[in-house]
């Protein structure tokens, strides 16, 4: 899965309706750019290439008093919004994601209902001890790694990971089922993106 489908959804999702700056100036006040491919050119490329797709609309925007070419803004198909939803719930579920999947579903996870994120969150501990099992049948992390040389080393760095995935996931959903946060259906979400024009602190150079 792409994480970079999954931000340049979320952050036109809230605005509505955004051209290709307000996007990238949303991930990159979000620090997505630090932890992901949110580059300028990742980001204008998802964009033509999921219009194409259908997946976005594209509203071709008069240019300017000032002159320049015409601004494209684009906004969520059905089929858009689906593939959206789609990657979000994949990436809270599953337990081999890139880092920079799960931070972008954590960072839009409150778009779902609170049951809905829990019960994901707790099929990722399930696939996490799984996957974890199948690690320990040929390595067993109470006789350290050194019985395999320093190969054992990578399973040994699999297991603590494995452990402390399983250690945030489970203290997440602790949080999340005393009240932490607003979810769907709850009020008025977190607004985490910024106006058209809005001065971005984090912006690169």
């Amino acid at each position: 899965m792409s994480a970079i489908r999954l931000l340049v959804l979320g952050a036109i999702r809230q605005h509505g309706r955004a051209h290709g700056y307000q996007v990238r100036n949303d991930l990159e006040y979000w620090g997505a750019h630090e932890w992901s491919n949110a580059k300028p050119g990742s980001i204008y490329h998802a964009l033509k290439q999921m219009a194409k797709e259908g997946v976005l609309h594209a509203h071709e925007i008069a240019p300017s008093t000032a002159g320049g070419p015409p601004r494209t803004e684009y906004e969520l198909t059905d089929a858009g919004f689906e593939e959206y939803l789609k990657l979000l719930r994949a990436a809270l579920t599953s337990y081999d994601q890139k880092m920079d999947m799960l931070s972008a579903a954590i960072g839009f996870m409150v778009d779902l209902p609170r049951p809905e994120v829990v019960t994901l969150l707790r099929d990722r501990l399930e696939r996490l001890a799984a996957w974890r099992s199948r690690v320990t049948e040929h390595y067993t992390p109470e006789e350290g790694p050194e019985s395999l040389g320093h190969i054992g080393e990578i399973m040994n760095m699999w297991i603590h990971s494995a452990d402390g995935e399983a250690e945030w996931t489970r203290g997440l959903i602790a949080r999340i089922e005393a009240g932490a946060y607003s979810f769907a259906g709850e009020g008025a979400p977190f607004v985490g993106i910024l106006a058209d024009g809005e001065e971005n602190p984090y912006a690169e150079a």
